[in-house]
């Protein structure tokens, strides 16, 4: 299965190709995406992305995970984070919204297997 690429981004707006739905924030790996609800986890832009924000998407068989902060990067990010991710044997990439679907979808589109979770706002 191949990761969906992610044909729209926007302030609060995201749209993943083969999806009829739109996203605030979302979550995408090979072969689905959802919508990325911070209160299933208890998540705010501080202290940040949790390991269980991501342990749905590790369990994909993902080689790679894209973080997008947000538009101003103003979701963190802990070590704690991404030493969890590193330690399932997953390479992690934490960028700005923007440049992390441009990242994400250059991916996707070589055929790596590829999840990504992205705030679409600030």
């Amino acid at each position: 299965m191949s990761s969906p690429e992610i044909s729209s981004l926007s302030w609060g707006h995201m749209k993943v190709k083969g999806c009829s739905s739109s996203y605030k924030d979302c979550k995408v790996w090979p072969g689905g995406s959802r919508a990325w609800d911070w209160r299933e986890t208890g998540t705010d832009h501080y202290p940040g992305v949790q390991p269980a924000d991501l342990e749905e998407i590790l369990k994909k068989g993902i080689d790679l995970l894209v973080i997008g902060r947000g538009m101003s990067e103003a979701l963190q990010v802990p070590s704690t984070t991404v030493d969890f991710v590193k330690q399932k044997g997953v390479e992690v990439r934490v960028l700005q919204t923007e440049k992390a679907v441009v990242e994400y979808n250059k991916l996707a589109c070589q055929g790596a297997k590829v999840g990504g979770v992205f705030h679409s706002t600030c």
